[in-house]
């Protein structure tokens, strides 16, 4: 796919501005419908912004005038608009800025990930925890009800000490 900031000089006097290309054979048919050229001459767009209909329009607009908009406009506000004009910010950033950006997201990222595997190592512990606080419950029933205590270690997991401090 291609987007044109250029007419073809072939297309000058043809309004249409999406261009679907496929090979065919000899016989004129598609050689393998899977291969196409897609091109857009992007100076072709008119539309304003009040004429935007479809998301085709929309990404058009955006395309023919992003380096001039200052703010989003009222008719892209979608959220994949909002994540495009998030970039467009980051990248008008000066070299300066740039690299404290990457600094700020990388510090992010490295918080973000102590965190997560925190909260992972935790998660794990507690499963641990429960699962031990819950084998010495059964294994004090198990006691109560008069099973040895081998038949206990072998059924909770604990050890024969631990089943003589209960």
């Amino acid at each position: 796919m291609g987007i044109l900031d250029f007419i073809f000089d072939d297309h000058k006097s043809d309004t249409e501005l999406l261009h679907i290309v496929e090979l065919k054979n000899q016989r004129c048919e598609v050689f393998y419908d899977k291969l196409k050229f897609i091109y857009i001459e992007l100076p072709k767009f008119k539309k304003e912004e009040h004429e935007l209909e479809t998301q085709f329009d929309k990404w058009l607009y955006v395309f023919r005038h992003l380096s001039n908009l200052q703010d989003r406009p009222r008719k892209l506000q979608d959220r994949i608009f909002q994540k495009l004009f998030e970039a467009a910010e980051i990248a008008r950033f000066s070299p300066e800025e740039r690299d404290a950006y990457e600094d700020s997201l990388k510090y992010y990222r490295d918080l973000k990930n102590v965190v997560d595997t925190s909260r992972e190592e935790g998660i794990l512990e507690g499963i641990e925890k429960g699962i031990e606080k819950r084998n010495v419950e059964i294994a004090q029933k198990m006691k109560e009800k008069g099973l040895s205590n081998s038949e206990i270690s072998e059924l909770t997991g604990l050890s024969e000490d631990e089943i003589n401090v209960l």
